[in-house]
């Protein structure tokens, strides 16, 4: 098994070597242009989606390891082959992280997550980056509101229901409650000392990429 964990617009350049290689690929970051490209580089019986629980930073040629926070030591990492089945392989991959004290489980609706996830990230990454920096970003309640809405229209293009369901409170729930809601998380240490304090133009680069694959596959309306 080969775990690729690179930002969403490094992914197109480690395609070329994966496909010189043999065994399955776990593909674990920000994605939402779905499992045809990846397999069409490297063959389509060789993909697992994914997505880490767990991140760091670089700092020149060290990976800096980001101490788990409340998200990350509950929320296990989600693992699902691209067609939705429940795998003999897949199930063999979980059982192997939590081996080894990582918490990992099988997501039926893995391309799906990815998908709802990208609705949700794009717009709190970039007016994060706008913003420079979670606390800056709580205190202009407007551009939180600009956010929910862009997160709003993402959610309702989706070309299927958002997973976890509980997304949808994002949609229901009143603009003036969510508003407040997310600037409280904003100024939370799990957003302060998360990547969302990471204004980098990787981080940047990786967004733009982002948003791309989401508007491609956006419903048509």
């Amino acid at each position: 098994l080969t775990a690729v964990l690179v930002r969403t617009h490094q992914v197109d350049a480690v395609l070329e070597s994966l496909a010189g290689l043999e065994g399955d690929v776990l593909f674990l970051h920000n994605w939402a242009a779905g499992a045809e490209p990846l397999g069409a580089a490297i063959g389509h019986e060789r993909v697992l989606l994914g997505f880490p629980a767990l991140g760091g930073t670089m700092d020149g040629d060290v990976v800096r390891y980001r101490a788990t926070n409340f998200m990350t030591s509950r929320v296990p990492m989600p693992i699902g082959e691209p067609d939705g089945r429940t795998t003999p392989r897949l199930e063999r991959i979980v059982r192997e992280f939590r081996t080894a004290g990582i918490k990992a489980k099988a997501e039926p609706r893995m391309d799906a997550w990815l998908k709802t996830h990208a609705a949700f990230e794009v717009p709190l990454g970039q007016a994060v980056h706008a913003a420079g920096g979670p606390v800056a970003l709580a205190d202009d309640p407007d551009a939180v509101g600009g956010m929910l809405h862009l997160m709003r229209q993402n959610l309702a293009a989706l070309p299927t229901p958002p997973v976890p369901r509980a997304f949808v409170a994002l949609q229901t729930l009143p603009e003036g409650l969510l508003v407040a809601l997310l600037r409280r998380f904003l100024r939370s240490p799990t957003a302060v000392h998360s990547g969302l304090s990471d204004v980098s133009p990787a981080t940047a680069a990786e967004l733009g990429r982002l948003a791309e694959q989401t508007r491609a596959h956006a419903k048509v309306r």
